[in-house]
Protein backbone atom coordinates (compact mmCIF):
# COMPACT_ATOMS: atom_id res chain seq x y z
CA UNK A 1 0.00 0.00 0.00
CA UNK A 2 2.94 2.38 0.94
CA UNK A 3 4.01 2.34 -3.30
CA UNK A 4 0.19 3.33 -4.12
CA UNK A 5 0.38 6.19 -1.40
CA UNK A 6 3.35 7.35 -2.56
CA UNK A 7 2.28 7.46 -6.15
CA UNK A 8 -1.10 8.94 -5.05
CA UNK A 9 0.56 12.12 -2.95
CA UNK A 10 2.85 12.56 -6.42
CA UNK A 11 0.33 12.76 -8.66
CA UNK A 12 -1.77 14.95 -6.12
CA UNK A 13 1.47 17.23 -6.33
CA UNK A 14 1.58 17.05 -10.11
CA UNK A 15 -2.08 18.14 -10.69
CA UNK A 16 -1.66 20.83 -8.34
CA UNK A 17 1.15 22.45 -9.71
CA UNK A 18 -0.91 22.17 -12.71
CA UNK A 19 -3.52 24.01 -11.50
CA UNK A 20 -0.97 27.07 -10.54
CA UNK A 21 -0.03 27.25 -13.97
CA UNK A 22 -3.73 26.58 -15.69
CA UNK A 23 -4.66 29.79 -13.46
CA UNK A 24 -3.30 32.35 -15.70
CA UNK A 25 -5.00 31.01 -19.13
CA UNK A 26 -8.41 30.62 -17.23
CA UNK A 27 -7.81 34.56 -16.18
CA UNK A 28 -10.47 37.09 -16.91
CA UNK A 29 -10.15 37.94 -20.91
CA UNK A 30 -9.92 42.20 -21.06
CA UNK A 31 -12.64 42.96 -23.64
CA UNK A 32 -10.73 46.23 -24.50
CA UNK A 33 -11.06 46.69 -27.98
CA UNK A 34 -7.56 49.56 -27.97
CA UNK A 35 -5.42 46.67 -26.57
CA UNK A 36 -6.22 43.64 -29.18
CA UNK A 37 -8.37 42.96 -32.14
CA UNK A 38 -11.83 40.85 -31.91
CA UNK A 39 -10.73 37.80 -33.24
CA UNK A 40 -7.72 37.52 -30.71
CA UNK A 41 -10.80 38.15 -28.08
CA UNK A 42 -12.50 35.26 -29.31
CA UNK A 43 -8.92 33.15 -29.39
CA UNK A 44 -8.60 34.78 -25.58
CA UNK A 45 -11.96 33.68 -24.60
CA UNK A 46 -11.96 29.85 -26.05
CA UNK A 47 -8.91 29.75 -24.49
CA UNK A 48 -10.02 30.52 -21.14
CA UNK A 49 -12.76 28.21 -21.82
CA UNK A 50 -10.51 25.31 -22.24
CA UNK A 51 -8.32 25.91 -19.42
CA UNK A 52 -11.65 26.59 -16.98
CA UNK A 53 -13.07 23.02 -18.04
CA UNK A 54 -9.22 21.62 -17.56
CA UNK A 55 -9.32 23.02 -13.83
CA UNK A 56 -12.52 21.41 -13.23
CA UNK A 57 -11.11 17.76 -14.92
CA UNK A 58 -7.85 18.55 -12.71
CA UNK A 59 -9.96 19.14 -9.45
CA UNK A 60 -12.03 16.34 -10.00
CA UNK A 61 -9.30 14.12 -10.33
CA UNK A 62 -7.13 15.26 -6.65
CA UNK A 63 -10.79 14.92 -5.22
CA UNK A 64 -11.08 11.31 -6.26
CA UNK A 65 -6.98 10.92 -5.52
CA UNK A 66 -7.64 12.11 -1.94
CA UNK A 67 -10.75 9.97 -1.76
CA UNK A 68 -8.09 6.51 -2.27
CA UNK A 69 -5.76 7.94 0.27
CA UNK A 70 -8.44 8.13 2.95
CA UNK A 71 -9.77 4.58 1.97
CA UNK A 72 -5.80 3.42 2.22
CA UNK A 73 -5.56 5.06 5.86
CA UNK A 74 -8.86 3.12 6.63
CA UNK A 75 -7.50 0.26 5.19
CA UNK A 76 -10.24 -0.14 2.28
CA UNK A 77 -7.94 0.82 -0.95
CA UNK A 78 -7.87 -1.90 -2.90
CA UNK A 79 -11.87 -3.28 -1.90
CA UNK A 80 -14.58 -2.93 -4.37
CA UNK A 81 -17.19 -0.80 -2.99
CA UNK A 82 -20.32 -2.94 -4.56
CA UNK A 83 -18.88 -6.41 -3.90
CA UNK A 84 -16.01 -6.22 -1.35
CA UNK A 85 -13.85 -7.87 -3.77
CA UNK A 86 -10.27 -7.63 -4.24
CA UNK A 87 -9.68 -4.80 -7.71
CA UNK A 88 -7.06 -6.07 -9.29
CA UNK A 89 -3.73 -4.39 -8.91
CA UNK A 90 -3.38 -3.81 -12.79
CA UNK A 91 -6.41 -1.73 -12.42
CA UNK A 92 -5.39 0.15 -9.88
CA UNK A 93 -1.85 0.82 -11.46
CA UNK A 94 -3.91 2.07 -14.35
CA UNK A 95 -6.76 4.04 -12.40
CA UNK A 96 -5.33 5.04 -8.79
CA UNK A 97 -8.80 6.44 -8.04
CA UNK A 98 -10.85 3.18 -8.96
CA UNK A 99 -13.22 2.15 -6.67
CA UNK A 100 -15.04 -0.97 -8.41
CA UNK A 101 -13.95 -4.05 -9.56
CA UNK A 102 -13.77 -4.47 -13.07
CA UNK A 103 -16.77 -6.89 -12.72
CA UNK A 104 -18.79 -4.53 -11.16
CA UNK A 105 -17.98 -1.55 -13.08
CA UNK A 106 -18.67 -3.33 -16.29
CA UNK A 107 -22.46 -4.13 -14.76
CA UNK A 108 -22.90 -0.05 -13.73
CA UNK A 109 -21.66 0.51 -17.37
CA UNK A 110 -24.03 -1.90 -19.13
Amino acid sequence: MQEFEDIIRERIAELEGLAESGREAAATVELDQTRQGRLSRMDALQGQAMAKDAERRRAAEVRRLKAALARIERGEFGDCLDCGESIAQARLKADLGATLCLDCASAKEG
